[in-house]
């Protein structure tokens, strides 16, 4: 068989493939004639992710892809883009020197290579080119930095292993940097944010000095991607700018007396746009935020308030309000309410959050608005992704905020069980790359009960050995994991769940605003119903994980 097929948690298969070609390929035939129940597939080196609605679609999915031969795609023209850069980079002699050119030579052999656009990388709008298969002039292999820099700047053009490619934002990165581009990669107000797709044909073109973006930079031929060209500052680097207006009556309807530690608007989040280096972001504990819109008669979806470290809001209009996930006291004045209980609120009045805190109480609070609060979106979503920057700036202390103003009367729901139970621990799907660890090593993995460290976010919980382990003061040392297998894995898509272990053994468990593709090996994978307790696991928490079968009729089953 030219290919295999995994699961990758409950919701997901990866699909590992002999070579790029096949991989774009497969990618073509999915996204054209995508399988039932699919929500988005994401190419990427030696791999194909196909993201599913539900575990049943995944199942599915999972069985016909193991027979699956890719449709042939009719002959389309592809579509030609011409990024302008000044070859001035940092690393411009130093990659000359290691291919054994001219500087001079590099630029000509950059400039003169037709590149193909393979696949979105690790943030919006950046996108992994390589040689084009009719045009193997030249050979490239260049290695990675021995030291990745802590921010590579938003435009820099750089190489690593085959690849060619533009940080659309400042990011950390360990590309060698060949130049820079004012052309920006990424404008949410185009019909495709991404100035790349995948399939596209790239030639880099070399001038001497900046274009001003006035001036006509260069973008694709057909014009697909020119408002990108009018907000060239921004696209190189910026925070991206909103492409929805509200489109819903809405009314000022509760002010931020303390917005706490962390407070971010968050909904079900923007699904299917990985191919384009954007995750779905969304409510971490989505489960609380869509038990606080019910009680206030909301739509699911509709956009609640993430905090962390307690809230206070004084409406600017009678309202109802409720407030769930981790454990706290809610209060008007003197008057305290229970979590997941509908609290009406007269204007004029201060609602407070104010958190359990200590130990196994849930690190974030869901407050739904009557009406859903309304913001500005980003493909669809009004999600705050703190890392790629998409969506909202957090909420901040005096911030007036929006809220739906309903047309018609309709009741307050009743009182909810609040979804939180402070169990911690998390059902999981033995890997895709399990393969990368003995089986000795993968049973420790669940035996040991890991701490959450103060590094984690809505990115990724970073875990730690038990206190003492490390310096064997513990009854009994407890080592980190340890790989069974050299080498670096080719970066591949993620999801939400995938439990990554990087060189120093310790496990990283991805959240919803993790990055698109990762490449060390995923151990295993979170299931995704239990991604609801991953959320509200604080630092200095302890967490389990324990291995489910795939599919519920070969073993242990899981609601997922």
């Amino acid at each position: 068989m030219s290919h295999s097929v995994s699961p990758v948690g409950t919701r997901a298969v990866i699909v590992d493939l002999p070579d790029l070609a096949t991989v774009m390929a497969w990618h073509a035939s999915l996204v054209a004639s995508p399988l039932p129940g699919q929500v988005e597939a994401i190419a990427a080196a030696r791999t194909v992710l196909v993201c599913f609605d539900a575990h049943s679609s995944a199942i599915a999915g999972l069985r016909t892809l193991q027979d699956f031969h890719p449709q042939s795609s009719a002959e389309t023209t592809p579509r030609e883009v011409t990024i302008d850069v000044i070859y001035d980079g940092e690393d411009l002699a130093d990659v000359a020197e290691l291919m054994d050119v001219s500087t001079e030579e590099l630029i000509t052999r950059h400039t003169q290579q037709k590149w193909l656009a393979a696949f979105g990388g690790f943030a919006p709008g950046f996108t992994y080119c390589v040689p084009a298969e009719d045009d193997q002039t030249y050979t490239w292999d260049v290695a990675r930095r021995s030291s990745p820099r802590t921010a590579v700047p938003a435009g820099a053009v750089g190489l690593a292993g085959q690849f060619s490619a533009v940080y659309p934002r400042t990011s950390p990165g360990g590309w060698q940097l060949l130049g820079h581009t004012t052309q920006p990669m990424w404008d949410t107000h185009a019909e495709q944010p991404a100035l790349l797709q995948p399939g596209d044909t790239v030639r880099y073109r070399q001038v001497r000095e900046s274009i001003s973006a006035d001036a006509g930079a260069s973008t694709a031929s057909d014009g697909g991607n020119a408002g990108a060209v009018k907000e060239a500052a921004a696209g190189a680097g910026g925070r991206a700018s909103t492409n929805k207006k509200p489109i819903v009556p809405v009314r000022p309807s509760v002010k931020v007396v303390d917005a706490g530690l962390q407070t971010l608007f968050q909904d079900s989040g923007r699904a299917g746009h990985g191919d384009i280096g954007v995750n779905s972001s969304g409510a971490v504990d989505r489960a609380s935020a869509w038990a606080a819109n019910d009680v206030v008669g909301n739509a699911s979806r509709a956009t609640v308030l993430e905090n962390i470290g307690g809230l206070e809001l004084e409406a600017l209009v009678d309202t109802a309000v409720c407030v769930t996930g981790a454990r706290a006291e809610i209060a008007i004045g003197q008057k305290t309410f229970e979590l997941g209980a509908p609290v009406q609120v007269k204007a004029g009045q201060t609602l407070k959050v104010v958190p359990a805190g200590g130990l196994g109480n849930g690190l974030r609070s869901y407050v739904a608005v009557r009406g859903g609060l309304v913001t500005d979106e980003v493909l669809g979503s009004s999600s705050t992704d703190i890392l790629s920057g998409l969506g909202p700036q957090p909420v901040a202390t005096g911030d007036v905020l929006k809220a739906g103003r309903r047309t018609a009367k309709a009741s307050v729901g009743t009182a909810t069980e609040n979804p939180f139970d402070g169990t911690n621990v998390l059902r999981c799907v033995a890997g895709p790359r399990d393969d990368w660890f003995s089986a000795e090593e993968l049973q420790r993995f669940t035996e040991i009960e890991w701490t959450v460290t103060g590094q984690s976010n809505r990115v990724g919980l970073r875990l730690a050995l038990p206190e003492g382990s490390a310096d064997g003061e513990a009854d009994e040392k407890v080592e980190a994991l340890q790989r069974s297998r050299d080498g670096e894995l080719a970066s591949e898509g993620m999801v939400g769940g995938s439990i990554q272990v990087p060189p120093n053994g310790l496990p990283v468990v991805f959240m919803a605003d993790h990055p698109v593709t990762g490449g060390y090996p995923v151990i295993a994978t979170v299931v995704d119903k239990d991604l609801d307790k991953a959320g509200q696991l604080a630092p200095g928490d302890t967490v389990r994980f324990e291995l489910i079968e795939f599919d519920p009729q070969a073993g242990a089953g899981t609601s997922a």
